[in-house]
């Protein structure tokens, strides 16, 4: 019997269970891997399906957890009020780091720039102690869903699960609109894209305030998750990091950006369950990528596509 598109909605149901056998630090991690879910799906809008080489998936990530932190301490404001706003916050940054892009600037050139742009918010994280608590970081109150305390990993879990579930079904149905198709043709050449008559200034813009908005939601429940959020969270580490899952799992692929968080996110922790391991985590980490890249060069996503066409995103190009 065949698989169905059916089995994308069977798999949230499945992991619903997981906090029945899971304790709380395993569901801890759990609940980064959904964080980075959606961290990796909104990198890969502009790396994978725009085709712009941009770092600034970092500063995003930062954006969307600080403005979050700060509209529940400083205006008192409940977590799950933050969310949306925190992921504006992001849009808003996406729209300032795609003015290079804009420009003509693209490439290394790009990256470094937009990379640029995460490290000059991770110095503003820093000046301004009355915002964002300067280098002693910012505590986060306990997060609150119409009341209901998320004091645990298990209560969190289900409504990140949640967000999670519709953010990324929400930028799948757009990445197969005619925006998606907008992207793809300006990935593959965008100076045949603009003789089609495609604004491509407007897909960029477009592109970079999408990415910002779903990593800056991705923020605002990392700021739930961890509860102090500290300059050194936003760091060259975290833009590695992201740039691994989207690498890992497959560049322009929902799927990927999933499989890739798995990966990425529970590696080392699996490693660290095995004493004879229990300092080797950077260089199996670091190898396993490298294995990864060079014998799946279209990244995990590509493995599973070829068991079952299912598992192939219908905005996907070979």
């Amino acid at each position: 019997m065949k698989l169905n598109r059916s089995i994308f909605w069977i798999f949230p149901l499945l992991v619903l269970a997981l906090p029945l056998v899971l304790n709380q630090y395993l569901q801890y991690v759990v609940n980064l891997i959904l964080v980075y879910i959606l961290v990796g799906v909104g990198f890969n809008i502009v790396v994978g399906n725009l085709g712009q080489l941009a770092f600034s998936n970092v500063a995003f990530f930062g954006i969307g957890a600080y403005a979050s932190g700060i509209l529940t301490t400083q205006l008192g404001m409940p977590w799950w009020l933050t969310v949306i706003p925190a992921g504006l916050c992001g849009a808003l940054a996406g729209c300032a780091a795609s003015i290079p892009a804009l420009r003509g600037v693209r490439l290394f050139y790009l990256a470094i720039m937009t990379l640029a742009f995460g490290e000059l918010m991770r110095w503003l994280y820093i000046r301004t102690p009355g915002l964002t608590g300067g280098s002693m970081g910012l505590t986060v109150p306990e997060p609150a869903v119409f009341g209901w305390m998320l004091t645990t990993e298990y209560h969190k879990f289900y409504v990140f699960l949640f967000i999670v579930v519709v953010v990324v079904i929400a930028t799948s149905r757009l990445l197969e609109s005619r925006i998606g198709r907008a992207f793809l043709a300006i990935k593959n050449d965008e100076n045949a894209a603009a003789a089609m008559g495609i604004p491509t200034g407007q897909y960029f813009l477009l592109a970079f305030a999408l990415s910002g908005f779903v990593v800056g939601i991705g923020g605002s429940m990392y700021a739930a998750l961890v509860g102090h959020l500290s300059p050194e969270d936003f760091d060259l580490i975290q833009v590695i990091l992201h740039f691994a899952i989207i690498m890992v799992g497959g560049l322009g692929s929902l799927i990927g950006s999933i499989l890739g968080s798995i990966l990425i996110t529970a590696t080392p922790e699996v490693i660290r369950h095995f004493e004879w391991l229990v300092g080797s985590e950077e260089w199996i980490f670091g190898v396993s990528i490298i294995v990864v890249i060079l014998f799946l060069p279209r990244g995990l996503s590509s493995l599973l596509a070829k068991v079952n066409s299912i598992f192939k995103d219908r905005y996907y190009r070979n």
